[in-house]
């Protein structure tokens, strides 16, 4: 029998990350990676609780229109797994690894940014990625990002006209996230004459997945 049927079964009705951990004795990271599994392929559909997120679980697939958006991108490309808050398809066109980066940056939510480091490995064009940063004025935290993602992991080499272009770059303010600086990054930080909002403590995620 089919491994994903298997866990329909025993996982039918509605469940939280901490239920599924329970019902299958697993770690919560491995319940986390079982709920993208099945919302992958059709079987699980994200509900918002009053307080806790919802998975509703059925052996019904969910039709699915247009193309893989923000969420499933992150998902397809980073080891670390987020807890999707909603289901994001992009209609009519194709999102890019390049737009889903500077889509991460703008969240300023520190675990998604964190997630989508990861990227930096899967950046076809350079140029689009810093044309796409020039216009939400992000061009130096893009590159100070990148700088952060290689202490921790392996990454695409930046082309060298992108990187000075994005050193000359002009941000809105100077924090990514309201007044908070880096603990340990900060020669980046001087680098790029921006402040990051995450540590390299926060960065040692990557070594348990």
């Amino acid at each position: 029998m089919n491994k994903s049927i298997e866990l329909v079964k025993k996982l039918e009705g509605v469940q939280t990350v901490e239920t599924i951990s329970k019902e299958l004795n697993v770690k919560r990271s491995t319940a986390i990676n079982i709920a993208h599994k099945l919302r992958k392929e059709g079987y699980l559909e994200n509900w918002m609780g009053r307080r806790k997120r919802l998975y509703k679980i059925t052996p019904k697939k969910n039709i699915r229109i247009g193309n893989p958006g923000f969420y499933e991108i992150l998902d397809k490309y980073s080891r670390i797994k987020l807890i999707v808050p909603y289901e994001h398809r992009v209609i009519g066109k194709r999102l890019t690894v390049e737009e889903a980066l500077i889509r991460a940056v703008k969240t300023k939510n520190i675990r998604i940014i964190i997630v989508s480091l990861e990227l930096f490995n899967h950046i076809e064009n350079w140029r689009l990625l810093s044309k796409l940063a020039e216009e939400e004025k992000l061009e130096r935290f893009v590159g100070a990002l990148y700088d952060a993602a290689r202490t921790i992991i392996k990454v695409r080499r930046m082309d060298k006209r992108v990187r000075n272009k994005l050193l000359k770059g002009k941000v809105k303010r100077k924090h990514l996230l309201l007044s908070v600086k880096s603990k340990d990054l900060k020669e980046i930080e001087k680098r790029w004459n921006i402040y990051l909002p995450i540590n390299k403590a926060d960065l040692m995620m990557y070594k348990e997945w």
